[in-house]
This record gives C-alpha cells, structure tokens and sequence, in this order.
C-alpha cells in the first residue's frame, strides 16, 4: 500500500518542456517591448539628430557646456561657448539642441 501511493506521488503530471518556458519567453518579450526598443528608438533619434547638425545650431553638451556650433568636421563639433573662446568636443557628445535661452 505505501509503494503505491509513493508511485502516485512521483508520477504526477509533470509540465512539458515548453510549458516550462513560456513565462521566460513572457519575460524576454516584455523586457523588448519596456526596455530593449524604447533604448533603441531614443539612439535612433540622437544619431539623426547629430548627423544633422549645422553650424549655427545651439547645442548643450553631455558634460554641461552650452554653445553654438562654429564649425562641424566628421567627428567633432566647434563649439563657441563665449566670445572667442572656441572647444573642440566630439560630435556623440552632443546631448541636445536649445530651441530657447534660458532668461536670468
């Protein structure tokens, strides 16, 4: 009687095996949809943003300097922080433009 009910035990129903991996497959399709595309979409975004920089455009840098672009080369940017006073900074570097000067 003990080894029958020990044998029943043991033979439950076990999941299959992609039964065993659909909550990971769940997983990996929530982390693409939160995480994955929304990173892949703001880089997109940055990269066009940055190819199509043109001298004259206000720009805020990724270290915090404020400038205008005074000259553009295949891999860094001029830019013109205050007058007369020029950085070379790589073109990736670039965070964003500046639609509005901030008033003191």
């Amino acid at each position: 009687m003990f080894s029958n009910w020990a044998w029943a035990q043991s033979s439950a129903a076990q999941p299959s095996m992609f039964e065993q991996f659909v909550p990971l497959i769940f997983i990996f399709i929530a982390f693409y949809f939160l995480l994955i595309r929304p990173q892949q979409n703001r880089a997109k975004k940055h990269q066009e943003f940055v190819t199509n920089l043109k001298r004259g455009d206000k720009v805020l840098t990724q270290g915090g300097l404020y400038g205008v672009i005074d000259g553009i080369t295949e891999q860094f940017v001029v830019l013109e922080i205050a007058d007369d006073v020029n950085v070379r900074v790589l073109r990736s570097q670039i965070s964003s433009p500046i639609e509005k000067e901030a008033t003191t």
